[in-house]
Parts: C-alpha cells; sequence; structure tokens
C-alpha cells in the first residue's frame, strides 16, 4: 500500500478553455511550479460532457485525465449533478425544484433539482455511468467528488408523497403521528398520512414537530440521492472511493449521518478574514471548529476541498488575504487533521458570477502574481512536512455536543427569545475556551460513542434524547468530567416538552434544576460575582439567564444583581467517580479560556508545556505539535521564532518538545 501524502491542489474546470489549448498546455506548467498533485475535475461540466440527450462528449477529459497523470497530477473526478444542462429541464421539468410556496423554480443557478425525482435519478446515473466505464479504472484518478454542495429542499408532489412515506416508516401510525407531534393544540390532529404537507408559507408552519420532521426528512431524502450517485458508480466501479465537499455550519444537512456513506469527509471554507470586529486568531478559531468538526464526522483525516486564495467576489466585502494568511490557513488545515489542501479555483474564470473569485492563477496569467507565488511556497511546505504528517489521527481528547436536530429543533422553539439565540456562537465561545488552552477537541452528536474523552461539553442541548442522556450518565459516574449549559434537558426528539424536572434525567449529575429562565434584551447583562479564586472575579451574564436551584452542587459564580441575585450562575457537582458543571447563562468571550483553565486541572494535559503568548494557537496530530502564530509579527517561544502567520512542528519526545519544522516567512513586497 502505497504511504500517505499530503494532496494539495485546486478545482480545474479546463470545459471552460477548450478553444485555448495554450492555455490547458500552461495550466500543466505551473500546476507543476506550483507543487500541485491533485485536482477536482468535471464538476460542472455536464453541459460539456452531454451536451445533448445521450450525446456523450468525453474525450476532452481524456485528453485532459492522461496529461495531469503524466504530470503527476491526480484526478478527484466529479459526477456533474450540481448543476444540470438546459436541454435536461427544457425537456423534463418535473427535475425542477417547487419551493415552500408550491411554486415550481426556473431553469438556473445550481442546485435546482429535485432529489425524488426518478427522472433526475436515471439522467445522473447514466452520466455517472458513461464516467465510471470510461475513467473508472485509470490509474490518475483516485476519488470520486459525489456532485457539489448538496443543498436546498424540494416541495413538489413527488417529494411530498415521499415525505409521507418516510413518515409511516418512523412513526407506522398517523396516530403515533398526532402524538408526536401534539396535534392537539390548535385542533390540528390529522385524518391520515395523506392530509399532511411540508411546512409552507401559507399553510402549516407552527408545529414544531412537523418543522423538525420535515428537516430530517430532507436531510434523509439529500443522503439517499447522494448515494443513489455513489451505488451508479459503483455498480462500475465497485472499489470506488467517494466524497463530497460539506459547508461552513451548513443547516440543511446531518453531516454525521452523511458521512456514513462516505469514504472521505471533505469541506468549503471560506472565512472572512481581516474583519475590523475580528483578530486573526478569533477568525481561525472559527475556522478551527469546522475543521474539527469535519474530521470527527468520520474520526480520520479530512480534506479541504474548497478555499480561496485571495478575495472572494460574494462575500459583502471582499478583502483581500494579507501576505502569509493563506499559508497561515492552509497549515490550520493540516494541524487539525487535513490531509487535503484545496482551492476554488485552479485559474480564474473570464465571466459568469465568480469571475473576481480570487484563484490560484489570476487573470494575468503570471508566475510572479502574489497569490499564484504563496500558492507555490504553500505547495512546497505541503510536499516537504508530507512524510510525516499526512495520515496521522488525531487523540480523543476533549468533545463538544453538535447535534442537527438539537440545532433544528433549539432555533425554532418560539420561545425563550426568538431572535438571535445561535447555537454556533454559544459553541464557539466553549471551543475558543479549550483550544485556548492547548485542547485538542473533537464533536459528536447524539449517537456519538464517547468512549476515550476526557471532558463532554454539552451547550444549549435543547433537544435532549433520553438514551444520549443516560451516555452522560454513565460517562460522568466513570470518571468523566462534564460541562453542561442553561436550556438543556428541554424537550424529546419529537419537541415535546418533558414533565418534571429539568435538565431531563440530569439534575442529579449536574446537582442543580432549573426554575425559570430570563431572557435578556440585546445590550441588557447581569453581573456575576465568582465565589472561587480560580474563575474570573466577575463577569456579564447575557442572552438568557438561568435561575437554578442547588440540589448538591457547588456553587463557584453567582448572579449578583436582578430578582435572582445569589442563584447560582455556574456550579460544580461531584457525582459517582467524575464531576460535572453546570453554567446558567451566556457569557461574555472573556470567560471561557480561564473558566476552562480550571476544568482541565487534572482531568487533560494541554499539548503544550507551558502557557503560550497570545494569538498562539497550539494543536496536535498524534506525537506532532503545531504552534502557529496568528500575529503580523515573529513571536518567540522557548528560544524559537516563529515568523508572522507561519508555523512550528514538534515532537513530543520523553515528555518534552522536539522542534521538527520552522516554516520560514512568506516574503513579498510592491516595490520592485
Amino acid at each position: 500500500m502505497n504511504a500517505p501524502v499530503l494532496r494539495y491542489g485546486a478545482d480545474y474546470n479546463p470545459d471552460q478553455w477548450l478553444d485555448r489549448p495554450d492555455i490547458l498546455v500552461q495550466d500543466i506548467e505551473l500546476m507543476q511550479k506550483a507543487n500541485v498533485n491533485v485536482v477536482s475535475l468535471g464538476i460542472f461540466a455536464w453541459a460539456t460532457l452531454e451536451p445533448e440527450e445521450g450525446r456523450y462528449n468525453l474525450d476532452w477529459m481524456a485528453e485532459i485525465i492522461d496529461k495531469l497523470y503524466a504530470a503527476g497530477v491526480s484526478v478527484d473526478l466529479a459526477t456533474p449533478s450540481g448543476a444540470r444542462p438546459a436541454w435536461l429541464a427544457r425537456q423534463y421539468p418535473e427535475v425542477l425544484r417547487v419551493n415552500a410556496d408550491r411554486k415550481r423554480i426556473l431553469f438556473g443557478e445550481r442546485h435546482n433539482h429535485c432529489y425524488t425525482s426518478p427522472v433526475y435519478r436515471e439522467k445522473v446515473k447514466q452520466i455517472n455511468q458513461q464516467l465510471a466505464r470510461r475513467f473508472g479504472r485509470h490509474p490518475g484518478v483516485i476519488m470520486w467528488h459525489l456532485s457539489n454542495e448538496y443543498g436546498g429542499e424540494c416541495h413538489c408532489p413527488l417529494c411530498q408523497q415521499a415525505f409521507r412515506d418516510w413518515l409511516k416508516a418512523r412513526y407506522g401510525t398517523i396516530e403515533a403521528v398526532n402524538r408526536a407531534w401534539n396535534t392537539k393544540f390548535w385542533s390540528h390532529d390529522y385524518p391520515d398520512f395523506d392530509a399532511i404537507e411540508s411546512p409552507a408559507p401559507h399553510g402549516e408552519h407552527s408545529v414544531h414537530g412537523l418543522k423538525l420532521d420535515w428537516k430530517r426528512f430532507v436531510s434523509h431524502q439529500t443522503i439517499d440521492f447522494m448515494k443513489w450517485e455513489r451505488d451508479c458508480v459503483r455498480e462500475i466501479v465497485p472499489d470506488a472511493k467517494v466524497c463530497t465537499n460539506m459547508m461552513y455550519f451548513y443547516d440543511g444537512i446531518d453531516y454525521f449521518d452523511m458521512a456514513k456513506a462516505l469514504d472521505l469527509a471533505t469541506w468549503d471554507a471560506y472565512p472572512t478574514w481581516h474583519k475590523p470586529t475580528e483578530t486573526i486568531e478569533q477568525t481561525a478559531l472559527d475556522t478551527g471548529f469546522m475543521h474539527d468538526l469535519i474530521y470527527s464526522v468520520k474520526g480520520q483525516p479530512f480534506w479541504l476541498m474548497e478555499n480561496c486564495p485571495g478575495p472572494t467576489n460574494w462575500q459583502p466585502v471582499s478583502k483581500v488575504k494579507k501576505p502569509g494568511v493563506n499559508l497561515f490557513a492552509g497549515m490550520q488545515t493540516v494541524a487539525h487533521g487535513g490531509d487535503g489542501v484545496l482551492f476554488f479555483q485552479w485559474r480564474q474564470a473570464r465571466g459568469s458570477s465568480e469571475k473576481f473569485h480570487a484563484s490560484m492563477v489570476s487573470h494575468d496569467c503570471r508566475e510572479d502574481n502574489r497569490i499564484f507565488m504563496e500558492c507555490a511556497a504553500l505547495g512546497r511546505t505541503l510536499r516537504e512536512i508530507s512524510a510525516g504528517v499526512a495520515g496521522t489521527p488525531r487523540a480523543r481528547q476533549a468533545a463538544i455536543v453538535y447535534d442537527w436536530s438539537n440545532k433544528w429543533a433549539l432555533e425554532d422553539a418560539q420561545g425563550p427569545r426568538n431572535k438571535g439565540l445561535s447555537y454556533k456562537h454559544e459553541l464557539l465561545r466553549h471551543y475558543a475556551g479549550l483550544s485556548r488552552n492547548g485542547i485538542d477537541v473533537q464533536m459528536v452528536d447524539q449517537n456519538g460513542d464517547l468512549t476515550g474523552y476526557a471532558l463532554v461539553v454539552a451547550p444549549m442541548l435543547y433537544l435532549l434524547r433520553e438514551d444520549f442522556a443516560q451516555k452522560l450518565r454513565d460517562f460522568v459516574a466513570q470518571g468523566g468530567t462534564l460541562v453542561m449549559t442553561y436550556w438543556s434537558g428541554v424537550v424529546n426528539e419529537t419537541d415535546l416538552c418533558y414533565l418534571g424536572d429539568a435538565p431531563h434525567m440530569l439534575t442529579d449529575v449536574l446537582g442543580v434544576r432549573r426554575t425559570e429562565i430570563d431572557a435578556l434584551y440585546d445590550g441588557e447583562s447581569r453581573r456575576c460575582t465568582a465565589l472561587d479564586a480560580a474563575l474570573p472575579q466577575a463577569a456579564n451574564g447575557t442572552l438568557l439567564c438561568e435561575v437554578a436551584a442547588l440540589e448538591g452542587a457547588r456553587p463557584l459564580m453567582v448572579y449578583d444583581e436582578d430578582f435572582f441575585a445569589g442563584a447560582p450562575a455556574v456550579t460544580v457537582n461531584a457525582f459517582g467517580s467524575g464531576k460535572a458543571y453546570y453554567v446558567a447563562t451566556r457569557f461574555e468571550e472573556a470567560f471561557y479560556t480561564p473558566f476552562y483553565a480550571q476544568v482541565i486541572k487534572g482531568v487533560l494535559t494541554p499539548c503544550w508545556p507551558a502557557p503560550l503568548p497570545d494569538d498562539v494557537l497550539a494543536s496536535r496530530r498524534g506525537d506532532l505539535i503545531f504552534l502557529q502564530n496568528a500575529r503580523s509579527t515573529p513571536v518567540h517561544i522557548d528560544g524559537v521564532t516563529i515568523a508572522p502567520y507561519a508555523a512550528a512542528i514538534y515532537r513530543q519526545t520523553d515528555g518534552k518538545p522536539e522542534l521538527l519544522y520552522n516554516q520560514p516567512a512568506f516574503t513579498w513586497s510592491p516595490v520592485k
């Protein structure tokens, strides 16, 4: 078996340049200079591959794959279903999606197709199998890229019936559906499955159980379509390896579920660097969360399938990456378990919606273009470190519970606050607190295995399944440390409120029970005071303030104002061989780093043996430690100078880090 290598490259769209053979020749030469060893090919090429129904044009792709392979560039070959050709929409209108308002949309854009449509599935099968027969055994094709950024929903009659069938399989009887959704409220009992419609702006949109199950169905149907694509390819190439590109905090698909059908998890990252409200370190922490989530959905190294080497064109302000930040972002991917770093795209398009989206090769086609030079430097770095890094797994230290059903239910709860109740921002506060203490984080959902983690953090676990509550009980009883927050353990898996003390099944584990919860207006806060010297002397609670009664827990902080002054804001409780913390409000961001410094004492060992300067991030892969400088100036650590936006890699040897690699600074000047 070949040793794993770090993959580096971009989306490649030669179908846009078939009238310019000189460009295609130049592409190969520049790829070699940039140290590219993989490209994603054919993602949006259906109209070129099948210009009219049943007439296939694959010779151009064969020539491209052969030339890439000869130049040492492998191919991640795409199925082209993400953007169907005009002839398909014209001849088979049923493939076009229907919006929630029940209007069928026109041909255009991307992912304008129905995942349920038998016609669309058959046409996708035909083109996928043409590609599989022609290229499935080509030695240069190392991966199959299923579609592109799956997403969206369809409300057509075909999808309505598929939804009803899905509900029948899930619940069995209409009576069970009515009980699960509490449809007696507002006299909404359904007499039979045929009466059920998907949520609509001019119809039903207040039954939370219906809306939650519709989201589950859309996720299921999208994944089912993806499996169809995968199986069409594997019918011809049984050992084909498949991936698809996931998206930043995407709401519409449960990625833990999707990942089960894939060989490799990948995602597309488009951070907005250099925002005036955010430091490089803060942007990196936000991106790091997603890296860790995508690693976690399969528990193995992933690829960053798309990122941008310069400014995007579609963000509100398309900011240029300052010199070195592109290198920083690429190295962060690797530090968090990435085995592939790819850009969208290789060569800037001449027209249409993304013609000003930065690419590795710009419109000027020059090698001395700053973006190309920095991309080449990143490729060189990845080639140099590949042998010791590629394939290296990450150890389990701390897990944050990220659950799609919980997110869907929480953000549709209609109380106690209907504005700005961001699950994402709550998660990121805890993630940043752990990361700034040098703790590696992975994510689990409520189907996840907690074995091997020393710490589990469950922020805003509003929808709590009883089987997962039991997992948390067992985890703490057997010696684990749990951190849980306000507004947890409220409803079951169909969004019905639990009766009795809350958080459901966990009041004895936490040593507290919820009595009330107060929503604060924007700009409001409630001062809290520490009873434990290790925590900040004072901190402000925001958004929601839960009033809890002590049931054996020890208070670490208390509210210092309002009618609930003196009530616990942070507690800790011993349970079995472990302990459980409860955080009863959303604190400002500065609270979480000292809080987690206290939580991890005696529980987890940071990956760096001493406190690090601000804006230096540490993470670990196997016995390798990555230190990344998020500053625009050098930083000095234990006699080693790390250049601006650069990384140093160490190996943990007998308890002492040994320097293996110190990334050189990227230098460039606009003045010649």
